[in-house]
């Protein structure tokens, strides 16, 4: 009850934001924008800016400030009203349609899943499979065996026991899928349909599902992460009605991966999991953003991010950005993150010029041991170290102008910190991941 009423009152404090803020009609093409000079942003960048987005095989980008357009890019083969995946980015999308259902009732996500699905959805013993509810689903953690050669397969006989629920995370698909039949089964309609009574009609958000994955154009994820940066609202009126639920969903949600809410990926906590590796890394997910930022991310860096304390909202669609691009997170993230805040707030390490920390590329990162990897340097021969998580000096060299190989002979998997100065000016701070 307390933190009902506390979690009430952290929300209406803040609920004077929602004045500053425009959101453009739910019909049409109209969207009123701003310049990123009246807001003091180092608009000398914006080049530099478009010729990474480029470079990095993206195709559309948007920046939202209290909902106005400060910066929309498109690549010469696209533009706005082009659809693109968003893959798992989507996930974010079904929890807040979860948490409206909940709202209206139709479910409870501390239900059993079974009670929706039916019993025997999965090939589990019947009393494991009774320990799963709706929410393990959004968390990750229904502990079914994510060793499975197809990870969307949603036949039970896919679906067989490994842990009990909420004992374990690990980023599998078809769990997650099989809440779009949740919301299915729970209202007597297509994903469509929900998706448009719930959320897509009162916030001008088009797109469509087709087998189990959204699609829609830039402006149709800039409109749900404007709607997320809103706390669930738009334009006055309150969408998700449920400060509790909105709070869980962006925040962390279970212990055994602080950096993830429901299906909400959270920046600024002490670990995470990456998709794919079944244990935890240091650190948060994207050093370089602001600590309060949550993501809706996809694979090949589709990607949907939200600052609160910045009030922005952030779009890239496209191909996947670097080569070894993982199913949410990617190199790309903190790249793109170091460019995006020496527009926005500046940056004491960048000079006047193209030669900006995002410039540097890293990969493969995460890499293999006895791997080599790749640094390229579009500036002059700066100076580099390697160093593990004790501070204890692994390398340290020159880093050559253009692409050049590097074998650090790492012996051991962990965290490792690269460090590339220019002199005494940091150019670069990475965190590479060796298993």
């Amino acid at each position: 009850m307390f933190r009902s009423i506390w979690l009430w009152l952290l929300l209406l404090s803040g609920s004077s934001f929602a004045q500053n803020y425009y959101y453009p009609p739910t019909t049409g093409d109209d969207w009123e924008t701003m310049d990123g000079a009246s807001l003091g942003w180092n608009t000398a960048l914006y080049d530099s800016l478009f010729q990474f987005l480029d470079e990095h095989n993206s195709k559309s980008f948007m920046v939202l400030y209290q909902g106005r357009i400060v910066i929309e890019w498109y690549a010469d083969d696209f533009g706005p009203e082009k659809w693109w995946y968003w893959a798992s980015a989507g996930k974010s999308l079904t929890a807040s349609l979860i948490g409206i259902a909940q709202q209206k009732k139709w479910l409870d996500i501390h239900q059993k899943t079974s009670d929706i699905l039916g019993k025997g959805w999965t090939s589990t013993p019947p009393d494991k499979e009774d320990l799963i509810t709706i929410r393990h689903q959004l968390t990750m953690t229904t502990g079914l065996d994510d060793l499975v050669d197809d990870q969307n397969c949603l036949d039970p006989e896919c679906l067989d026991y490994r842990a009990d629920a909420g004992t374990r995370w690990f980023y599998y698909n078809a769990p997650y899928r099989l809440l779009e039949d949740v919301l299915a089964k729970s209202s007597k309609m297509n994903i469509n349909q929900v998706t448009n009574t719930l959320l897509g009609n009162q916030i001008g958000m088009g797109g469509l599902w087709v087998d189990y994955v959204r699609w829609g154009t830039a402006r149709d994820m800039a409109r749900f992460g404007l709607f997320a940066l809103s706390d669930g609202r738009w334009a006055g009126k309150t969408i998700l009605d449920d400060p509790e639920y909105f709070h869980d969903m962006t925040h962390s949600s279970q212990s055994l991966n602080p950096s993830y809410g429901y299906l909400w990926w959270l920046n600024g906590y002490d670990s995470y999991i990456l998709p794919g590796f079944g244990f935890s890394w240091p650190g948060s997910i994207i050093p370089d953003a602001p600590s309060d930022l949550y993501a809706a991310l996809g694979k090949d860096d589709q990607k949907i991010y939200v600052v609160p304390s910045e009030d922005l909202v952030v779009v890239r669609q496209g191909n996947k950005a670097v080569p070894e691009a993982l199913l949410a997170l990617s190199p790309f993230d903190n790249e793109l993150w170091q460019l995006l805040q020496a527009i926005t707030v500046g940056s004491t390490s960048s000079r006047k010029g193209d030669f900006i920390p995002g410039n540097i590329r890293v990969y493969p990162n995460p890499a293999r041991l006895g791997q080599q990897v790749s640094i390229n340097n579009p500036g002059p021969v700066l100076q580099g170290n390697l160093t593990d998580l004790s501070g204890k000096i692994i390398w340290t060299g020159d880093v050559s102008a253009g692409q050049n190989q590097y074998h650090f002979r790492i012996q051991h998997p962990g965290v490792y910190f690269l460090c590339i100065r220019d002199g005494g000016i940091t150019r670069l701070t990475n965190r590479l991941i060796f298993y």
